[in-house]
Parts: C-alpha cells; sequence; structure tokens
C-alpha cells in the first residue's frame, strides 16, 4: 500500500528545562488516543510520565534521554521526538534535529526567552529545520505571551507572528482566538477533549482585529495572491492565508506563534492542527547524501518508496530488547529479511525485527518507508552511519558533536564491580558521542568524561542501577588544553645504533597555531629526501603527541605541522623510525612556540529574584566571571555571564544559600582561552600535585 508522504509530520519538541516538554507530549499522546490516562511528570501515582522511561527520569523529574514515539491525528502520522530541555544532554537534541523535519519549541510564558532556548534555537538554525512556537504555561501568574513574542524578536531574531491572542490569562486563561478562523476556542470537559468554537467576545473583538491585520501583513509577504485579496478589501480566504503561513515557516523566514497551557489542559489540539498546517511533509525537505562512488557528489534524496534504500542510524539504546538502532528511512523502503549495508564499513546487515517504538513500549511492523522513524534490533553500528541498499554506495552528513568539557576518574570497588563497569561504559560510549571514557597509564584509573556534572552523574547512577556496578568517584576535573601562540621551527635526528640495523630519520620543518580545528599536518616536502612511505609516519608522530602537551600534560589543539625537509637512510630508516623523529621534532618545535594552558569557559545564566543581584553578581566576579549582561523583568533578573568552568564545581550550593534558594542557574560550554599567567603557575603546580596523589 502506497503512503501518502503529505500525511505524515516528523516532528521534535524542544524547550529550555522545565518549560513543559513531556507534560505538552503526555496530552498529545492523551488527544491523539495514544494513551487513556494522563501522567504528570512528577507523578503523584508515582507513575510519571509515559515518555520518560527510565527511573531517573521520573524520580528528577527530567528527561535525560529522547524518547520517540508516533500517533495520528485526522489521519495524518506524527512522529514525535521529545528532547531533553538540560544543556548536559545537548546530543540527545542534536540528533533528533538531525532526522526531524519540523520542530515545535515550546517557551514559558513566564519565564520567556532562556539560556537554553537560545541554544535549541541554534541547533534548529544549524539543521535548517522549519519550527512554529507553543507559548505554554498561559495559567501561571505573570503569563504575558505578548512579551515572550517581543522576547523571540528580540533575542533570537525570528520573526514571529502570532497566531492566537488569549481569552484571559493567569488563573483566568480560558481559550485562545483563532486569527485565521477568528473564532473564539474554548477546551472542555475533565480533560479539555471538548472543543467549543464561539464568536469573539465583544470585549476582545478589537484586539483580534488588530492583531489578524498584523498577522496578515507578515503572512502576505510571502503570498502575492494573499496580498491582492488584501488590496481588493474582500474576503480572505483561510486557505490563502494558511499557505502564505506555510511558505514563510517552510522558508524559515516565519515562525508561527501559538499559546496555551498544556498542564490546564488548553490549546493543544489547536497546535497539533498547526503541526499538520505548517511544518513541513517529508517530502518539503530537500535531504543529500554523498556519493561514494562518485567522489562523494552531493546526491538530492528522492522520497521514493521504489528508489534504493537510503536510512540513517541516529540513535543507539541498550533496551530491555537487547540493541535497539532508531533509522530515520529517507528513500526506498526497508523490510523485515532485507540485507543492507553499513557505508561507513561495507559490512551487510540482515534485518531482523523491525518495530515502531513508542516510548519504551513497541509494535512490530513490516517494513518502512521514506519518511518513517522506526528501530531495528541486533544491528551492530555506531550513531550516524548510513544503510543503504547493495547496490549503492552512499553516505548521509553525520552530526555535530561538542568536544567534552569535564571528567572525572572513577574506580571499581571489587572484580565483579570492574566487569559490571566495563559492560555499562561499553555501552554508555556507543550510544552517547559526547561520553567518553579512557585509561589514564600512569595512574591506572578509568577517566570518563562529559558535558557537565549531572551529565557524568546520571551515567554513575545508571552504572549503579542497571549494572550493579558499585564505583568509587573522584574529584570532577576540568579538561584543560594546551596550545601554542607562535611558529616555531624544528629539525630534529633520531639516531639509534643497536647490534644489527639501527634506525634513522630527520624531520625538519615548523609548526604554527591553527585558527580553526585541533590538528594540521602539511606535507611540504620536495626532491625526496623524506621517502614517500614514511610520510604519514611522520603524520603519526606529531598526532600521537598530540596527547599529552610538555606544559601540564594537556592534550594539544590548534596546531599546524608543516615539514619541508628531512633526511633517510636506506637501511635504518624505517616507519618507527620516521615516527620517533617526528615525536623529537615537535617537542623541539612545541618548547619554543610559546605554549599555553588553555580553560573551558562555560556561558552562565543565573536567574532569581532582583533583590539578590547584588550578591549573584557579586558570586560571579569572585569566580573570575565576565558579566556580559543582566535584563530585569517583574521584579525578576537574568544575569548572564562567562565563567571558568573550573570555578563553577560547588556553584548550586552557594547559590542556594545566598538567594534563600530563590535562584537558578544555566551553563553551556562556549569556548576555550588560555588561563591568566596570574594563575597559570598555581593551576599547572594543582594538577602535577594531584597527579602524584594518585
Amino acid at each position: 500500500m502506497k503512503r501518502d508522504l503529505d500525511k505524515v509530520r516528523n516532528i521534535g519538541i524542544s524547550a529550555h528545562i522545565d518549560s513543559g516538554k513531556t507534560t505538552l507530549t503526555e496530552r498529545i499522546l492523551f488527544y491523539t488516543d495514544k494513551i487513556h490516562a494522563i501522567h504528570e511528570v512528577r507523578g503523584k501515582d508515582g507513575v510519571g510520565a509515559t515518555m520518560d522511561s527510565m527511573e531517573l527520569e521520573k524520580e528528577r523529574g527530567i528527561t535525560i534521554q529522547s524518547a520517540a514515539t508516533y500517533c495520528s491525528w485526522k489521519d495524518y502520522d506524527i512522529n514525535i521526538i521529545d528532547t531533553p530541555g538540560h544543556v548536559d544532554f545537548t546530543i540527545e537534541v542534536e540528533r533528533a534535529l538531525r532526522v526531524l523535519d519540523g520542530a515545535v519549541l515550546i517557551l514559558c510564558s513566564v519565564g520567556g526567552v532562556q539560556s537554553q532556548s537560545i541554544t535549541v534555537n541554534r541547533q534548529m538554525t544549524r539543521y535548517k529545520v522549519p519550527r512554529i512556537v507553543f507559548i505554554n504555561k498561559c495559567d501561571r501568574t505573570g503569563a504575558n505571551p505578548a512579551r515572550v513574542t517581543e522576547q523571540l524578536r528580540d533575542k533570537l531574531k525570528l520573526n514571529a507572528v502570532p497566531m492566537q491572542i488569549p481569552i484571559g490569562l493567569e488563573g483566568d486563561l480560558a481559550g485562545v482566538i483563532d486569527l485565521v478562523k477568528m473564532k473564539a476556542i474554548y477546551f472542555e470537559g475533565d480533560n479539555g477533549e471538548n472543543i467549543r468554537e464561539e464568536d469573539i467576545p465583544a470585549e476582545l473583538q478589537d484586539e483580534a482585529d488588530e492583531k489578524r491585520e498584523e498577522m496578515l501583513d507578515a503572512a502576505s509577504m510571502f503570498s502575492d495572491e494573499l496580498m491582492e485579496a488584501i488590496l481588493d478589501g474582500g474576503d480572505v480566504s483561510e486557505e490563502l492565508i494558511m499557505a502564505a503561513v506555510r511558505k514563510g515557516t517552510l522558508d524559515l523566514e516565519m515562525v508561527p506563534v501559538f499559546i496555551g497551557s498544556a498542564y490546564k489542559n488548553k490549546g493543544v489540539q489547536a497546535l497539533l492542527d498547526a503541526v499538520l498546517a505548517y511544518l513541513p511533509a517529508p517530502k518539503d525537505i530537500k535531504n543529500i547524501a554523498l556519493d561514494l562512488d562518485k567522489d562523494e557528489e552531493e546526491q538530492v534524496l528522492g522520497n521514493d518508496p521504489e528508489a534504493p534504500l537510503v536510512c540513517l542510524a541516529f540513535k543507539l539504546e541498550d533496551g530491555r530488547y537487547g540493541q535497539l538502532t532508531y533509522i530515520r528511512t529517507y528513500q526506498g523502503t526497508l523490510r523485515k529479511g532485507d540485507t543492507v549495508v553499513n557505508s561507513r564499513n561495507g559490512k551487510k546487515v540482515k534485518v531482523g525485527r523491525l518495530v515502531r517504538m513508542h516510548s519504551n513500549e513497541m509494535e512490530e511492523i513490516e517494513e518502512a518507508g521514506p519518511g518513517d522513524i522506526v528501530a531495528l534490533f541486533g544491528v551492530d553500528c555506531a550513531s550516524g552511519d548510513t544503510f543503504t541498499s547493495p547496490e549503492i554506495s552512499m553516505s548521509m552528513s553525520s552530526m555535530h558533536i561538542p568536544a567534552p568539557v569535564i571528567s572525572l576518574a572513577i574506580k571499581p570497588i571489587d572484580n565483579k564491580a570492574q566487569d559490571n563497569m566495563s559492560k555499562a561504559l561499553n555501552r554508555f560510549t556507543k550510544e552517547d558521542p559526547t561520553f567518553r571514557t579512557f585509561m589514564d597509564h600512569e595512574t591506572g584509573d578509568t577517566i570518563i568524561s562529559g558535558m557537565g556534572e549531572l551529565h557524568l552523574d546520571v551515567y554513575i547512577e545508571r552504572m549503579k542501577r542497571e549494572y550493579n556496578a558499585e564505583v568509587e568517584v573522584g574529584a570532577p576535573q576540568v579538561a584543560y588544553r594546551e596550545t601554542i601562540t607562535r611558529k616555531a621551527e624544528f629539525n630534529y635526528t633520531h639516531k639509534k645504533q643497536t647490534g644489527g640495523s639501527g634506525q634513522f630519520g630527520r624531520v625538519g620543518g615548523y609548526m604554527e597555531p591553527l585558527e580553526e580545528g585541533e590538528y594540521e599536518f602539511v606535507d611540504k616536502i620536495v626532491g625526496g629526501v623524506i621517502p614517500r612511505e614514511f610520510i604519514s609516519s611522520c603524520d603519526k608522530g606529531f598526532t600521537a603527541s598530540l596527547a599529552k602537551g610538555a606544559l601540564a600534560g594537556f592534550q594539544v589543539t590548534g596546531v599546524r605541522c608543516v615539514i619541508n625537509d628531512g633526511a633517510a637512510h636506506s637501511v635504518d630508516s624505517s616507519d618507527v623510525a620516521f615516527q620517533l623523529a617526528a615525536k623529537g621534532a615537535f617537542k623541539e618545535g612545541y618548547k619554543k612556540a610559546g605554549p599555553v594552558l588553555m580553560e573551558p569557559i562555560m556561558k552562565v545564566a543565573v536567574e532569581g529574584p532582583s533583590e539578590f543581584q547584588g550578591g549573584i553578581m557579586g558570586s560571579i566576579n569572585q569566580r573570575r566571571g565576565m558579566i556580559i549582561g543582566t535584563t530585569e523583568e517583574n521584579d525578576y533578573t537574568v544575569v548572564e555571564a562567562d565563567v571558568p568552568l573550573s570555578e563553577m564545581f560547588g556553584y548550586s550550593t552557594v547559590l542556594r544559600s545566598l538567594t534563600q534558594g530563590k535562584a537558578e542557574f544555566t551553563m553551556e560550554f562556549a569556548r576555550y582561552q588560555p588561563v591568566p599567567k596570574s594563575i597559570v603557575d598555581d593551576v599547572i603546580a594543582e594538577v602535577k600535585k594531584r597527579k602524584e596523589k594518585k
């Protein structure tokens, strides 16, 4: 049976932490008959939200892993991914946006545009994802959707256009006025399931007329027909308005804004209608793959179910049913029993079970066509792998993966815990590209690295709960880096004579700071002074040297190594000899290149009552923070600052006592910058002391 791709929507729900994403998803599942009872995020019934399937998620009332589900609304199939709002789990948002066609950005009508809203919006822009906005929590004291719409324009630079206005606000929120239909919509019944349309209340008619005119002005920029209809002064049809708004949204030139309260069951069905009307179907999005048989030439993928298969594995999960691989199909049809090829390694894979996921429940299916988001069982692959039919070789572009900024040493308490810890780490590193692990050969400790304290906390807790791996945890360590500040030459000869054949290699050239990227190797050898087969050996030697800088033993980044001279011996030169020569050359040049220690700087946003503003700013200044700006609204202040990560440990406790528990903060990685000269010696001494202690 051929599916109508016009009637498919792949959407993500993203927002700042605590804006009500999971609550909204819960309501959507209820109204689309996927669940028959509503569970709250912090459920008094002890159940917790449907989409928060992990015990930790239910306890903490936050979303950790993006959960996939699907539902139907008015004969349309909607695949939904509910993503985490906490910045430590940003990779979950990245990988969801990579495979989605459209997104719903949720904002709190009191909090407005917050720090993580800015991050999520930036991620949506990176992947060119059309979006609509839902201003939630309009029932709360201090709700002001008009102010939030202004913030969308000022802070996010979006062409935000209200499609509705509220009927009452705060405790008086009764419904919304639809500016396209020009009708008042009320949501009645125990769970808001009964929708009643009425004429607009007389006292709101003038405001509705004014806002409709503003909306028509914005929409007419995307449709000549609509503009003509408005100028002619006749009735403007709903279809004409919706087509213009849809075009503006798909072109990323306009963002329609909707309002309501998911918790109070108001406005959710109207939002679902907007998803169908304004967000793209799979065929509206241009998806590009690289043809590996034609030097990675770009190919636009069609949405033809009969074409050769191309699908992307965007998330791995070791669930209670074994390893699940979530995939998005772009063209072709994936059937049970098919053989597909992993284009990264050329391995053939037989498709056993094919399932459609609903949070942690699943439904067996026979096939998946273009636009489907489904899961496979027992497939060994990595996040970001492309699967194709055997007759073609294509690869989808990969996701942006941020580098970890914090690490912890962990130690199992006994041999049983050691085995279980290894299993857990093996799984977590496969599932989450921002979670890394390695062995510190000096201390024998296992080091785990991630995006923040909460990120690593959650994994340690999961080790204990899911794998019964009890571990001792060291103090958090900052992932410092080293780099160079000036050009320096090197000319190093490695010479060793032992019984039998010796080792000989000379490497000459220079190193210089690299603006973009971590490392670059440039071969400028002429005349064969270093034979071709040993050029890659030099590269290997330089790469190995990057692992540990001579300044404090941290990873070296931002270096370009250029070789332009050297010498070889017909008998004594070898791969190993030139690797060692390159290591010696790197060491020689590094000392002269002005090495500096770099530290991660975090973008911190502290939100709290204005009476504590002075104390909050003082606490940031004490932590070597640079205050970027403050905004004040309704006796509430937001202080934004850049602060070194090393100074942020334990800040939540300090902030709590400073503000009587009334302020909160979020932080995300911004950039690396040099450690100030005045404290660099102290930092290096502290690092060395810690290593000796171990």
